[in-house]
C-alpha cells in the first residue's frame, strides 16, 4: 500500500475545498486533534487506500477516509451545550494525577465533546462544551466582544474604590489586565460576594487580580458567558443549546463549517 504524504492547505491548513485531515477526524468524535495526529503518524489514518503519515493534507468528504480500516462516521453539525460545573472536576480529558473530569461526569450517550475555555478545579457555574474544535477557539476569543460574569466569595476585606478601579484595567506580575467591572454585593462576617464582569478570561484572571487584592477566593461562580446564561440549570446538569439560538446569538460571527454541516444532515 502506498503512503500518502499530504498537501498543505492555507495558513489554517484549509481551503475552499476542504480541511485538515486531524480536524476533520475529531469533528467526527473519534478523538482530540492532537491524537489524530498521533494516529496519523502511527499509520493508522488511510486516505483512498493509502496510508497517510502527514497531518498536513487537506481532504473533504468526497474521500475516503478510514481509521484502522474502517470508515470514519460523517462529521455531527456544529452543536453547543451549557453545563452547570461542579467544584471539584478537572476540565480536561485525562489527567496525569487521575483526578475526576468534567468529561467523565457527562452522560456516555453524549458525542466527544471539547470545552469553551478550562476553568480550574475548584471554580464552578456555567462551561460551554462543543463537539466543534473551531467553535471553541472562536467564542475563546477576546475578539468575540463576549463578556464573562461571575460570582465570587472572598475572605478579607472589601475596599470598593479598589474594586471600581479596576474598570481602568491592572498589570500584575507583568501580565496586563483589561477592564474588570466589580462591586460589593454583600458582606457576611469576614467573607463578603463580589460581583465580577470581564471581558478577556486570562488563566486565573479572577483569582490572581483578587489575591492581588489580599482577597482570598473561596468560591468562585461563572454566571454567563456572553449571551448564554448559567440560569437554573442545576449543578452537574446539562442542556443542548437549540440550533436556532446558536444561529441568533453567532449572527455574523457563524462560521461557514456551520452551514454546510446544516445542509449535509
Amino acid at each position: 500500500m502506498a503512503d500518502l504524504a499530504g498537501t498543505p492547505g492555507g495558513p489554517e491548513g484549509e481551503t475552499a475545498r476542504g480541511e485538515r485531515i486531524a480536524k476533520l477526524l475529531a469533528r467526527a468524535g473519534l478523538c482530540s486533534r492532537r491524537d489524530a495526529e498521533r494516529w496519523i503518524m502511527e499509520g493508522r489514518v488511510s486516505v483512498d487506500g493509502a496510508v497517510l503519515h502527514s497531518p498536513a493534507l487537506v481532504v473533504t468528504a468526497a474521500h475516503d477516509i478510514r481509521v484502522d480500516g474502517e470508515p470514519i462516521p460523517a462529521p455531527d453539525r456544529v452543536r453547543l451545550w451549557r453545563y452547570h460545573k461542579p467544584a471539584g472536576l478537572v476540565t480536561t480529558h485525562r489527567d496525569e494525577k487521575g483526578r475526576p473530569t468534567v468529561f467523565d461526569a457527562l452522560p456516555k450517550e453524549l458525542p466527544r465533546l471539547i470545552s469553551v475555555g478550562r476553568p480550574d478545579l475548584n471554580s464552578e457555574g456555567l462551561l460551554l462544551l462543543t463537539n466543534d474544535g473551531a467553535l471553541a477557539r472562536r467564542l475563546e476569543l477576546p475578539a468575540t466582544g463576549w463578556m464573562r460574569r461571575y460570582k465570587v466569595r472572598v475572605h478579607g476585606v472589601v475596599d470598593p474604590p479598589r474594586l471600581a478601579a479596576l474598570a481602568g484595567g491592572i498589570t500584575i506580575d507583568g501580565v496586563a489586565y483589561g477592564t474588570i467591572r466589580a462591586s460589593l454585593e454583600r458582606v457576611q462576617g469576614s467573607n463578603a460576594w463580589i460581583a465580577m464582569t470581564l471581558a478577556e478570561g486570562k488563566n486565573r484572571e479572577v483569582r490572581r487580580v483578587l489575591e492581588h487584592l489580599g482577597l482570598q477566593v473561596t468560591r468562585l461562580i461563572r454566571l454567563s458567558y456572553g449571551p448564554f446564561q448559567l440560569g437554573a440549570l442545576e449543578r452537574g446538569a446539562i442542556a443542548e443549546v437549540p440550533r436556532k439560538v446558536l444561529a441568533e446569538q453567532l449572527g455574523e460571527q457563524t462560521p461557514k463549517w456551520a452551514a454546510h454541516a446544516h445542509r449535509r444532515r
